[in-house]
């Protein structure tokens, strides 16, 4: 076979591997439109993203090991510490000022071996933290005792729950005092209540509720819960009992995500015992993927801060990590991250002052977790070392450590929640907002949000490779079959609606939430505006259309079914507004380079859904490419989603910390009067603005 006819048989058999054999059919059939034939290069094309973000994350662990590996001396690693640090924190959001805790304890229950007081506080003024103080029995333990704080994980019922119980009383027993309260969103601090003490979420769906306006004011879901755990140290610090010397951490799953995040911060925290949370981020993303809002940190990924750097951050701090074997965080990213850290301490001369217990079984906080935590600590804590055997321990029942009257803190007088803090906070940034506008000159201020949003400048965007794949007939027009590649890895299905008409005067650029081919029947708004005489450049942004991700469960029904990709953008402080953006830019111009005979400007915007967010941004980045801009069911505001509370689906339209600078309406201001056109706006549940 010649070399020529060979290449045409590659070819061939390409286009027919990545698009599924072209006929010429009638457009209106709608199957016919699909330019992917749902594979991409032989993958889904659902998994588009996932793939080209996981090939994102492998560049930034590969890269985090290369700077890893140059921390070797004394001074080295302080800066290293010092500048992680900074990056957390930044990232998490600045945190409230110390407000008086006004502690109470509600009642106490003796039992043999220690006693139990039923606490109540404030971690901000009115924002109340519901927790249980074990305390050693004083005939067998000398005051003051060094304490724990116990952050409890994903259970309903939190600090009454079998193993964060009796975490608590077996720290007591062995002369440690522990303090076991609850996180937002489970036990008694739902932060959601009707009259009746009902709630509509718990747990991971409320963290991730709260998490979507959390992330447009700069914040996490962890800053509510990084500050709770800060403030339970106060509480110990205030308690004559204890020693504020000596307090340590210990916590299991989402718990142990909190004891990883307060051992990192907190400096008066001395010894730690995560349980069932440290892995690593390379084998988590390869695995089951992000998990809530509070375990992705923004851009942690980008400025090099893994599961390890928990481990390292206060190093020489004595550590022990609880692990499971068949836990659903991957057992080899705990062993990674653990070598690094223990090579780490060896250097500092510590090795001992970290350590790993496995347990052969699944995600749990159990027997064994627990006696190794209580022996660590009563290590490090209490100068004793000995066996601990965990005997058995009487449990309490739910209403028996129930600290409010009606068993949530929500039915307390005056009681804030999360929500109602973000949107004070939101409020004092729209007094910013607005004055940030009109005293700053517009270009500067749209310079500023491409740099929040990180959209680059048109002329910096490369060409995108373009494929024809052929041609399909309408009823006075033809549509070509389009792949655009902005860049390595994405892969837009595009269609281009041309009419067979002599020197058509306009052209549309066309984007669907739903799809390319959405509006393309034949009474569809497409067609109508293609019978007209004009060219339309219908396309998939990523992520949408044949390359939407629908099945990736964790952060649904409120979040949509591409959530984890959202997130694994986040970590890589990448936003899909932002993405898209771009995506719009280089399709625009694009069609305008292919139509240059057309006049000067002829570029009609038009996006429906959630991708009219992203398009409201190219537009507003790069005004001279677009002669009008017409947008519908488009969420009213990114404030909207604040005082909302409950949202629909916008996850994928969230801009870290953008409320701290401009809100949608800014963008639309900065247009010329009468380009922009708004139809249908929503607010942040789906519902039209009345």
């Amino acid at each position: 076979m010649g070399k020529n006819r060979k290449r045409m048989w590659i070819v061939k058999v390409w286009l027919l591997v990545f698009v599924g054999l072209v006929t010429t059919v009638r457009a209106e059939e709608g199957e016919s439109l699909s330019v992917f034939g749902g594979k991409i290069q032989g993958q889904p094309a659902s998994d588009m993203m996932k793939l080209y973000l996981l090939g994102e994350v492998d560049k930034a662990v590969e890269q985090w090991s290369k700077n890893y590996e140059e921390i070797k001396t004394g001074e080295q690693i302080a800066a290293y510490q010092l500048r992680l640090r900074e990056k957390f924190l930044g990232a998490l959001g600045d945190f409230p000022q110390r407000t008086p805790l006004n502690a109470r304890v509600v009642s106490v229950v003796q039992r043999e071996g220690y006693r139990v007081e039923k606490v109540i506080f404030e971690s901000q003024p009115k924002f109340y933290v519901t927790g249980v103080l074990f305390l050693p029995d004083s005939a067998k333990y000398q005051r003051p005792y060094p304490a724990a704080v116990v952050p409890c994980g994903h259970a309903l019922n939190a600090k009454a729950y079998e193993s964060y119980q009796t975490m608590g009383a077996l720290l007591a027993l062995n002369g440690i005092a522990a303090l076991v309260y609850d996180p937002i969103d489970q036990g008694e601090r739902m932060q959601i209540v009707d009259e009746a003490g009902k709630y509509p979420f718990w747990g991971t769906r409320g963290h991730n509720m709260i998490g979507v306006g959390s992330v447009l004011l700069g914040r996490n879901t962890a800053w509510f819960e990084v500050w709770d755990g800060m403030r339970a140290v106060d509480y110990l610090q205030e308690r004559k009992e204890i020693d504020v010397e000596r307090i340590g951490c210990t916590g299991n799953s989402g718990g142990g995500t909190q004891t990883s995040y307060l051992m990192a911060l907190e400096e008066r925290i001395k010894a730690a015992a995560p349980s069932c949370y440290i892995t690593s981020f390379d084998r988590l993303l390869h695995t089951i993927g992000c998990q809530d809002a509070e375990q992705n940190i923004f851009g942690q990924l980008e400025f090099g801060m893994g599961h390890a750097d928990y481990l390292m951050m206060r190093a020489p701090m004595p550590i022990m990590i609880c692990a499971a074997t068949k836990d659903f965080f991957d057992i080899g990213g705990v062993w990674d991250s653990f070598r690094y850290a223990k090579r780490l301490y060896s250097r500092m001369g510590f090795s001992e002052q970290i350590d790993l217990i496995e347990n052969d079984a699944p995600h749990n906080y159990g027997k064994l977790q627990r006696e190794a935590a209580t022996r660590w600590l009563s290590r490090w804590l209490r100068g004793v070392d000995e066996v601990i055997n965990e005997p058995a321990i009487k449990l309490f029942t739910d209403e028996e450590l129930q600290c409010t009257l009606q068993g949530q803190v929500m039915l307390l007088e005056g009681a804030r929640s999360s929500y109602d803090i973000n949107e004070e906070y939101e409020k004092r940034l729209a007094t910013g907002r607005r004055e940030y506008w009109a005293a700053t000159p517009k270009a500067e201020a749209l310079e500023k949000v491409r740099k929040i949003v990180d959209v680059r400048k048109l002329s910096d965007l490369p060409e995108p490779e373009v494929q024809n794949l052929g041609k399909v007939q309408g009823d006075g027009y033809h549509v070509e079959k389009l792949v655009i590649k902005p860049e390595k890895g994405i892969y837009l299905a595009a269609l281009l609606f041309v009419p067979e008409k002599d020197n058509p005067d306009k052209l549309v650029l066309y984007l669907n939430e739903k799809g390319k081919a959405d509006q393309a029947q034949a009474d569809g708004e497409i067609v109508k505006l293609v019978k007209a005489g004009q060219v339309v450049l219908a396309v998939d942004l990523r992520g949408s259309g044949e390359t939407k991700q629908n099945d990736q469960s964790y952060f649904k029904p409120h979040h949509g079914g591409d959530g984890q990709d959202v997130y694994t953008a986040y970590l890589l402080r990448r936003s899909y507004v932002g993405m898209r953006a771009e995506d719009v830019l280089v399709c625009a111009r694009y069609a305008k380079q292919k139509f240059d005979s057309l006049p000067a400007g002829a570029i009609t915007l038009v996006a429906r859904g959630n991708v009219a967010v992203p398009a409201l941004h190219a537009a507003a980045l790069e005004p001279e490419l677009f002669s009008s801009v017409a947008l519908s069911d488009m969420l009213v505001s990114w404030s909207n989603v604040i005082k909302t509370h409950i949202s629909k689906n916008q996850l994928v339209s969230m801009v870290h910390g953008a409320l701290a600078v401009y809100d949608l309406g800014d963008l639309i201001a900065s247009l010329p009067v009468g380009k922009v056109e708004i139809v249908n706006p929503l607010d942040a549940a789906g519902n039209p603005i009345q």
